[in-house]
């Protein structure tokens, strides 16, 4: 963006009833002195997976990179459970907290199969194969003196299935809608579990906690997830999203042996290295400035507070996505650039 240049809209051919829409607006430029140079604009992927991106913007704007970050956070949608129709709860914990909780809980639907639903609409028509998901929960407590296995109904009560003290979202179960069963074959519908690789000696319950139950306490309800984006709740919201500028850190003079090694330990691992120079002393190099968190210990140095400058490059942006949804990381910044692209076009 040239800042020094003055754009002007030369209107030509609009009537005020737009009877010629095919003629577009006219866009003009009138310099004012000698305009900037223009920074060409790329992106560099550092490191990308399913559930974290950072890659570099160079040569862009700061406003579009905080345009991606509100749209990430304000308005690409996610399936999140909206309703929650509570039928019988004994345990202790009070049914509009285990209706929050359940809400809160991350699905494993992507939201690109769904609709949003419509403004003004009944109940009855939201609960449709093209607009929700249905969960029931229904978990009694079994005991420690009971054997029986755990998912099985109980005979004294078969609307619900025995579980142990803790219930998880692995007892939220999906309940097809329409023809749901069959579109989504092969395709797990059910709250999202996070895949971390632990040794083999370490166990550890991946899924959510939803509630804790003592011998005979129950748990009967229904959940129904909806499409929805994050500025109507936050429960919505695919991920975190966030940006800094490309640190730069300038040696000013030679800094050897004691005094270079108190200069490393002043930033993050990997910004200063040591090296022998050909006197054979060690000498502080800078290595990767792009570690530093600006923590500025140097300044409490006088003997080193004047050896380094620290500044921020206002041109190149480092980009963060991280994603605790159903959708990758780089899906979300996929639908953050469309969603930009059609504000553009209206």
């Amino acid at each position: 963006m040239i800042k020094t240049e003055k754009y002007v809209i030369n209107r030509v051919g609009l009537t005020p009833k737009f009877e010629k829409p095919h003629i577009q607006e006219k866009l003009k430029t009138k310099k004012r002195g000698k305009a900037s140079p223009i920074h060409p604009f790329s992106v560099k992927i550092h490191s990308m997976d399913d559930k974290n991106l950072e890659l570099d913007f160079i040569g862009l704007d700061f406003s579009l990179a905080n345009a991606y970050r509100r749209i990430i956070l304000a308005e690409v949608a996610t399936m999140a459970i909206e309703k929650v129709h509570m039928y019988n709860n004994t345990s202790i914990v009070q049914d509009e907290v285990l209706a929050h909780r359940i809400g809160l809980v991350p699905l494993s639907i992507s939201p690109h199969f769904f609709n949003f639903r419509k403004p003004g609409s009944t109940e009855s028509e939201d609960v449709t194969e093209e607009t929700c998901l249905k969960f029931k929960l229904r978990v009694k407590c079994r005991g420690k003196k009971d054997t029986r296995p755990n998912a099985v109904q109980d005979p004294d009560d078969v609307s619900t299935d025995l579980v142990d003290k803790l219930v998880t979202t692995e007892d939220l179960q999906w309940v097809p809608i329409g023809n749901q069963a069959s579109t989504f074959e092969g395709v797990t519908v059910a709250p999202l579990v996070e895949d971390l690789k632990l040794p083999a000696d370490i166990k550890c319950n991946f899924h959510i906690t939803l509630a804790k139950l003592n011998p005979g306490q129950k748990i009967l309800l229904e959940a129904y997830a909806y499409k929805g984006i994050g500025s109507d709740h936050a429960k919505f919201q695919p991920g975190l999203c966030w940006y800094r500028m490309l640190p730069e850190v300038t040696l000013n003079r030679r800094v050897l042996n004691e005094h270079a090694r108190q200069l490393q330990q002043c930033f993050s691992p990997g910004v200063i290295e040591l090296i022998k120079n050909e006197e054979g002393d060690e000498e502080a190099i800078v290595m990767d400035a792009r570690y530093d968190t600006s923590s500025r210990n140097v300044y409490k140095y006088d003997h080193l507070k004047d050896a380094v400058t620290m500044t921020k490059n206002t041109k190149h942006i480092i980009f963060h996505v991280e994603s605790h949804s159903a959708m990758k990381s780089y899906e979300i910044l996929d639908s953050a650039v469309t969603i930009m692209i059609e504000k553009c076009d209206t």
